[in-house]
């Protein structure tokens, strides 16, 4: 496995979709490459895969809330993304979609969105009729314009038993966007 990543740092936040079983992959292969990455979860995703399981593939602390004391007192939502090169949202449900486009900052994952200084990468995840739905997508093109970066949904068979586009892009399509996006310069780390 190559260590081209080496010396940056990936936010992974991971909403409420059955498509974040694929973000352990993701995670997992970004840390095989020598990147550093800290997950963060919305309640939501955590119904779907455990803190634990990213846990053990960063054997980082897994955040979850605004409100975590482990440890000593530390404003997560800030701290973050202190050092971070790239923010990946996946899965990008409707509803964080929609929360970042309006600027709202109600739980960790949409907080650390608004006190990021790095690149923001989305990756949706939705039922079609949702991904077509006309506020989504004007919410989607409000982001493109502000400069958020999109891992297409592709076309496929969906959690909710139709075929139809909403279906979050393959791990390894992801890991594509992540790496092309963090290479575009230097770790900050290194700077």
């Amino acid at each position: 496995m190559t260590s081209d990543l080496k010396g940056y740092e990936v936010i992974v936040a991971v909403g409420g979709g059955i498509a974040a079983y694929k973000v352990c992959h993701v995670v997992s292969r970004l840390v095989q490459r020598g990147c550093g990455v800290s997950v963060a979860m919305t309640d939501a995703g955590t119904k779907f895969v455990t803190p634990l399981t990213f846990q053990a593939l960063t054997r980082r602390q897994v955040f979850t809330t605004m409100w975590q004391t482990e440890g000593h007192y530390d404003p997560q939502h800030l701290s973050l993304t202190e050092l971070a090169d790239l923010l990946l949202v996946a899965p990008a449900t409707a509803d964080l979609i929609g929360k970042f486009a309006a600027g709202i900052g109600d739980d960790l994952v949409t907080t650390l969105m608004l006190g990021r200084r790095c690149p923001a990468l989305l990756a949706p995840a939705m039922n079609t009729r949702m991904w077509e739905n006309p506020i989504v997508q004007r919410n989607v093109t409000s982001l493109r314009e502000w400069g958020y970066a999109f891992v297409e949904p592709g076309e496929g068979w969906l959690a909710c038993g139709t075929t139809g586009t909403g279906r979050m892009a393959e791990p390894d399509t992801i890991l594509d966007a992540v790496t092309l996006e963090l290479q575009q310069k230097p770790p900050r780390q290194s700077s």
